[in-house]
């Protein structure tokens, strides 16, 4: 704007009323949002997902090194895809450690400093945000007595105006300082701005700026207008649609912030500018849409296998090939779930405490069944054990008639008991046809 120093502004009753219609600007939207409360990050969901664990960290610690320009969806799904890692490696421990012969219950899982360190981490990073907010909000408290200052200072300048020139120049200085004022607490955007904006106009009625001057004023608001518009413009071709819908917030801000421009001008500037922004965010909403539909697709998928898992009938499986197939089945369905990206935030963490629990259930059943199926067989190890004792006392018999039943009826009893133990079958059968045989050599 001119200085206005050396410059005549005289009375003009009847522009009046033109120059406050000039000061009606219509007032854009504007989206005050700290860094903290952004609604999407720009990172990728899909490259959070391809880091392992150490990569995580080493990201968190850039994030904590420069918590004020972190997002809170960056660093949630950060620790989702941290967690994910961990619980499998964790799944994958147990899975072993039951295999082994142990139970579900008796898997008591090792400490892992990775994970510790990745603990201290987050506590670091949610103290500084903690901090950085509670900065924000007392900075908003402070520009907001700030901008009341600034609306007495108008307000005095309007009810008891000084020489013209001397008004204008402290007026244009009130103005510039209301403008790098920027955040206020939210619920006092709107009362505030009204506030500003009438004494702003009252000035302007007092002032009575002569043509020249307010053509000047004019002129240099719509250079001003012209190149946001255009800033504007161009952010529909931003790759970027979460970055462009930023960057017009701030767009938005300088256009507030400009005076008017001529009254035939006026629409014409604000209605260009409207559409730019419309083009903007509706791009930043389609994303959104986009990305809302792939969670869904991904809790749908995710459903579906939980659903398979929960529906397996478990008095189908009596035997251990029965066991090892529906196993291969489980771990099929795992592989698959990893491939699949984020369920909506709010069913994320559920859909996966329900995979998990469903899982969690078959390899108990599973565990269950071995452990049975091992106590029988030790049963029936004892049983043949018996047999061969009972074989082998009678293998020296002379008495061949009566011994030779006997050797009879223990083999048709061997035939009635179960299976043993692979690592036991071979030896225990040998021993006992071994006294079996060696009779009836002796008896031919």
């Amino acid at each position: 704007m001119m200085d206005t120093h050396d410059t005549n502004l005289p009375e003009k009753a009847a522009e009046l009323e033109e120059e406050k219609k000039a000061t009606e600007v219509s007032e854009p939207a504007l989206t005050e949002t700290p860094a903290e409360e952004a609604t999407k990050e720009e990172k990728p969901v899909e490259a959070i997902q391809k880091l392992n664990k150490e990569e995580i960290l080493a990201k968190l610690k850039e994030v904590s090194a420069d918590v004020e320009n972190a997002g809170k969806q960056e660093i949630d799904g950060l620790k989702q895809a941290f967690y994910k890692l961990h619980n499998a490696e964790l799944e994958a421990a147990k899975k072993l450690f039951i295999e082994n012969g142990g139970t579900a219950e008796n898997f008591i899982p090792t400490a892992d400093t990775v994970e510790e360190e990745f603990k201290n981490i987050m506590s670091v990073i949610k103290e500084k945000r903690s901090a950085l907010s509670a900065e924000q909000e007392k900075q908003k408290e402070l520009n907001l007595q700030i901008k009341l200052s600034i609306i007495e200072e108008l307000k005095e300048l309007v009810e008891s105006p000084d020489d013209a020139n001397k008004s204008y120049t402290e007026f244009k200085k009130l103005q510039q300082q209301w403008n790098e004022v920027k955040l206020i607490p939210q619920a006092k955007v709107n009362e505030l701005w009204k506030s500003y904006q009438l004494y702003v106009e009252k000035f302007y009625d007092l002032l009575k700026l002569n043509n020249e001057f307010r053509e000047y004023d004019f002129k240099k608001n719509l250079e001003i207008k012209t190149h946001l518009c255009e800033a504007a413009e161009k952010l529909a071709e931003e790759p970027d649609v979460v970055s462009a819908f930023h960057q017009l917030q701030k767009l938005h801000q300088e256009f507030r912030d400009t005076g008017p421009v001529a009254k035939e001008l006026r629409d014409e500037v604000w209605n260009r500018f409207k559409a730019a922004s419309t083009a903007v965010n509706r791009r930043h909403q389609q994303h959104f849409e986009a990305l809302k539909e792939v969670e869904q697709h991904n809790l749908d998928q995710k459903t579906v296998i939980c659903e398979i898992i929960e529906a397996i009938d478990y008095n189908e499986l009596t035997n251990f090939a029965a066991w090892d197939n529906k196993t291969q089945e489980i771990i099929a369905l795992q592989n698959k779930w990893k491939t699949i990206g984020f369920a909506p935030q709010k069913m994320n963490i559920k859909i996966f405490e329900r995979f998990r629990k469903a899982c969690d259930e078959f390899f108990r059943k599973k565990g269950d069944f071995f452990k049975s199926l091992k106590e029988g067989m030790n049963a029936n190890l004892d049983k043949k054990r018996a047999l061969c004792e009972k074989a082998e006392a009678l293998k020296d018999s002379t008495d061949w008639k009566a011994t030779a039943d006997e050797l009879t009826k223990l083999q048709k009893e061997w035939k009635t008991i179960g299976p043993v133990a692979k690592k036991y079958s071979d030896a225990i059968w040998k021993r006992f046809i071994s006294a079996c045989d060696y009779f009836f050599e002796q008896k031919n």
